[in-house]
């Protein structure tokens, strides 16, 4: 949320001086009334309607207008008024050039023209005007805008009135401030909502793309991000000759710069798989390029596997990744060597060919799972996982619902991937 601003002038009109008038009491308790209404709302154009309205009704002006300085211009516009037939929104006066309020913009100092006749700034507004008081709004010594206030009476304002509108005026200028400054916090966050949104709906397209259909084998996949995107993330490969590439991997941190890795990163290791069917060496190729590449103390762990539909033999290489998990009637975790997380330093990716015999399974996950902490600060763990995996109707889904339920609550929560592998019987 933005830092919002407290005006310095209300100290001033905390109490009435000692010296003031009888008819400063009621103008202050005016005052202390318009000041509740300002602050309470945070929408912009509904604060200007609000302080104009209010103001036009309870001191009985003929005019109140808020004029704002246009950013982009050496101008100020008319953002809200109450009572003027010849201006609306968005009319503009050129600052130091046009008008009181343009005088006044330019000035800094509070300026009234207690028979505007007589005044060589002012611009008539309604034929009925003979008083006018032009207000700087002002945030850090600048000029934000003018407030200005007409009235059909010559000398139609107090000195206790001037000094009680001069006081609101910085309530004012603080209300707006403070609504602009809410606005763009707002803006920012639709833009970054919508950025994310569309970041999402590309990594969707990525993971909802069919699973290949490789005979004697089914692929089973879970894909569920902790915010609204992910750097986990997997992939199949059809590598020509009953080859298939199994990626899973795990960029290490969170949100959108992940997502950004995990795509360039799967963009190169799509490039380099095609040159040849060694998955350490493909991985050795991808480290180095990550290793010129990628920002200091960033990497990504990733197990990288080869299947050979006809001898039923997979082969492995892992860069820093989870053990696979190996399901046939019990649970073992594959003793695969593994070099280090891609983009750290130079290393070697040890390989480990694994036979798939019918019935068996393979489990390939990220740490979003047996990592995943509950509200006692428990994990998931592994022991869980081998529970889940030696019931009968065991599932990725089912998996990924097990271990949300697990961590409901938790404030330490990370994205979590998982692909399974069976092996069956050929149709």
């Amino acid at each position: 949320m933005p830092t919002f601003l407290r005006s310095a002038n209300a100290r001033r009109v905390s109490a009435p001086p000692t010296n003031s008038s009888c008819g400063f009491v009621p103008t202050l308790m005016k005052l202390q009334r318009a000041a509740q209404l300002i602050t309470s709302t945070l929408d912009l154009e509904a604060l200007l309607d609000r302080v104009v309205n209010d103001l036009a009704t309870t001191i009985g002006s003929v005019e109140v207008g808020i004029w704002l300085r246009d950013a982009d211009s050496d101008e100020m516009v008319l953002q809200g008024v109450r009572g003027c037939t010849l201006r609306g929104k968005g009319s503009r006066l050129k600052i130091g050039h046009e008008g009181m309020v343009g005088h006044v913009a330019a000035s800094g100092q509070m300026r009234y023209a207690r028979d505007v006749r007589q005044d060589p700034y002012y611009v008539a507004c309604e034929p009925s005007t003979r008083s006018e008081v032009s207000i700087p709004l002002m945030i850090g010594g600048k000029v934000i805008g003018v407030f200005c206030l007409d009235h059909n009476q010559i000398n139609g304002f107090s000195d206790d009135q001037l000094l009680v509108l001069e006081a609101l005026a910085g309530h004012i200028a603080v209300a707006i401030e403070n609504a602009r400054l809410f606005q763009h916090e707002r803006q920012q966050r639709e833009r970054m909502q919508h950025e994310a949104d569309d970041a999402r709906s590309m990594q969707e397209a990525i993971f909802q793309k069919a699973i290949p259909l490789v005979p004697g084998f089914t692929f089973e996949t879970a894909w569920h991000p902790a915010g609204a995107v992910a750097g986990d993330w997997f992939d199949f490969i059809d590598l020509g000759e009953q080859h298939f590439g199994v990626v899973l991997a795990d960029v290490a941190g969170k949100g959108m710069s992940a997502a950004l890795l995990m795509s360039a990163t799967r963009a190169i290791l799509r490039s380099l798989v095609q040159r040849q069917l060694s998955p350490g060496k493909t991985l050795a190729q991808l480290n180095e390029i990550l290793l010129k590449d990628f920002p200091p103390g960033k990497f990504v762990t990733m197990i990288y596997g080869i299947l050979n539909v006809q001898s039923r033999e997979i082969t492995l290489a892992s860069a820093g990744h989870l053990r696979p998990l190996l399901i046939d009637h019990t649970c073992t975790f594959l003793d695969v060597d593994t070099g280090m997380p891609l983009g750290l330093h130079v290393s070697a990716y040890p390989e480990h060919t694994l036979h798939l015999d019918v019935g068996t399974q393979l489990l390939l996950y990220t740490d979003g799972i047996t990592e995943a902490i509950n509200r006692q600060d428990e994990e998931y763990g592994p022991g869980r996982l081998f529970d889940h995996f030696l019931q009968p109707e065991a599932c990725v889904d089912g998996l990924i619902e097990e271990v949300r339920h697990f961590s409901h609550g938790s404030t330490r929560t990370d994205d979590a991937t998982v692909v399974l592998i069976r092996s069956r019987q050929l149709n």
